[in-house]
């Protein structure tokens, strides 16, 4: 009998397909409450895959394996119904939503997570306020809070965008596909002080992310490295600073600890 875990996530030998390709072929790991893990790894590696397939994305087909959240059957939940549940997954390229305003589109993600908490809903007074307060610490314009989703936003803004989406959704776990990408100096710190206010809350976050800089701030309890659909390697700082020197194409080497 498979022993319980106590872990916020646990995916267990995850298989997943995209089209006629297996992307990941055996990705096991745990996240537990307030943990930081880093992700790393080249092109192609399955970063992105394991994100939309935790996520419920339709073109991402699990062949085998296991993902609960808080021990519930993660993958046996439609995306939206995940989502609920407490978990957040970031994108690399944000998309458009052209014709939904970004308040109400904000309001009614929060008031249905809000809902599955067994807490009240916000009206739209006390929604907008808390809206605007946490775009203000993220240097958001409050401005695009009335426009169409992303729509006219740069690259920054919408990542920016997706951090306010953090910040307001409070997720039990999030998985954050380099969030940085864009971003300038002051974003990034907005980046780390926000990771860090959501672990002292007791959040999982799971960061996708090459950018040393940012992993050295956020001080990461682990690094994974993933290779070919498989983690390869589990390390701390001393991993990633390996793999900012060298690069992804070398021999293997074994797992460094910090």
């Amino acid at each position: 009998m498979t022993k319980p875990s106590s872990a916020l996530l646990d995916v267990r030998d995850l298989r997943v397909q995209v089209g006629e390709r297996t992307i990941l072929h055996s990705v096991s790991l745990q996240a537990e409450p307030g943990s930081l893990s880093v992700l790393m790894g080249a092109n192609g590696s399955g970063k992105s895959t394991l994100g939309m397939a935790l996520a419920g994305h339709p073109h991402y087909r699990v062949l085998g394996g296991q993902a609960l959240l808080e021990g519930q059957d993660l993958l046996a939940l439609p995306a939206h119904e995940r989502a609920r549940a407490g978990l957040f997954v970031s994108l690399q390229a944000p998309p458009d939503i052209p014709g939904v305003k970004n308040n109400l589109f904000l309001r009614t993600a929060l008031n249905a997570v809000r809902a599955a908490r067994g807490e009240e809903p916000l009206d739209a007074f006390d929604f907008i306020a808390s809206a605007k307060a946490a775009a203000r610490d993220l240097s958001l314009p409050e401005a695009l809070l009335g426009r169409p989703v992303n729509e006219g936003f740069s690259g920054g803004e919408r990542k920016r965008n997706e951090l306010l989406q953090l910040a307001l959704l409070r997720p039990r776990v999030a998985l954050l596909d380099e969030i940085d990408s864009g971003l300038d100096v002051d974003g990034v710190r907005a980046v780390v002080a926000l990771i860090g206010r959501l672990r002292a809350q007791g959040t999982a976050i799971l960061v996708v992310s090459h950018y040393l800089h940012m992993i050295e701030q956020l001080a990461p309890d682990a690094v994974l490295r993933l290779d070919q659909g498989c983690i390869a390697e589990t390390g701390g700082l001393e991993l990633a600073r390996g793999i900012a020197r060298t690069g992804f194409a070398r021999a293997a080497e074994p797992a460094l600890e910090a």
